[in-house]
């Protein structure tokens, strides 16, 4: 399950605020990739997957990551 809303709106006149959209978002996801990793291990499994975006494109990302069966 992968749920993403762009949040950019909310931090118009914020730091990192894009006019075009895509700077702030708030990331959902489940996974059985998950399962025994820590909250630092996922973010950094999360990063990894997106790579250039969160340099170049990204400015702010809640991440809100866990494995089946977890709240």
């Amino acid at each position: 399950m992968i749920e993403l809303v762009d949040d950019s709106e909310q931090h118009r006149g914020h730091g990192g605020y894009n006019p075009a959209g895509e700077s702030h978002f708030s990331l959902r996801i489940e996974s059985p990739a998950f399962a025994g990793k820590n909250r630092v291990e996922r973010q950094r499994m999360i990063y990894a997957a997106l790579g250039d975006l969160m340099r170049e494109r990204v400015h702010a990302l809640s991440i809100r990551a866990s494995a089946p069966g977890e709240e």
